[in-house]
């Protein structure tokens, strides 16, 4: 395997004949197999939040049509996403069925990203000739932590406006006993003295 730094990951196709791995910046991986394909990860490392619409987005270069295959892997197991020859045909699953959009160059977009869908994204291209092409993208979902804060805050609010009312019944309740009281006492003393 051949590991050459470059400045333009096109370039990979006119150069690099054999199966390589070309590193474009410390952020970006572009693979390319014998035959003249190539397959570039812009971003193989994406942290998004709950709820968030990501790309995972991918380009790969090659002349005929070739087959993209995405997987996801994660603590939970491997479950195929899509597989797809642009013009042909596209089989989603079913559990990404309304959650994916496929994109001529090799990305996806994955709708409404939960916790579960952190974990490690393998895309496969296959050219006609039967020749694979991986890539891999890392994604880390977080959940928003000031969601959590707010309900605090506003349990919070909740509780002081129940309190302040419970004691505001409690002095009302002490007034109208004291006040009982002194009338009782008013009634005994007439009583006695009548």
């Amino acid at each position: 395997m051949l590991i050459t730094v470059i400045y333009d990951c096109r370039h990979c196709l006119l150069y690099l004949p054999q199966c390589c791995i070309i590193i474009h910046h410390p952020n970006r991986v572009c693979f390319s197999a014998r035959g003249g394909a190539s397959l570039y990860v812009p971003q193989p490392n994406i942290n998004a939040t709950v709820a968030q619409n990501i790309l995972l987005s991918v380009e790969y270069f090659y002349k005929g049509v070739a087959t993209i295959e995405w997987k996801h892997v994660s603590s939970w197991g491997t479950t195929k996403i899509v597989e797809w020859r642009t013009g042909i045909y596209t089989n989603i699953s079913k559990s990404y069925m309304d959650r994916v959009t496929v994109y001529d160059n090799g990305s996806i977009q994955l709708l409404n990203v939960g916790v579960r869908d952190a974990g490690y994204y393998f895309v496969t291209v296959t050219e006609e000739l039967g020749t694979n092409i991986y890539g891999t993208i890392i994604l880390n979902v977080y959940e928003i932590i000031y969601e959590d804060l707010h309900f605090v805050a506003v349990f919070f609010v909740f509780l002081t406006a129940v309190s302040a009312i419970l004691v505001c019944f409690m002095w009302l309740c002490n007034k109208s006993v004291h006040l009982y009281q002194k009338q009782r006492r008013k009634l005994e003393g007439n009583y006695l003295w009548g």
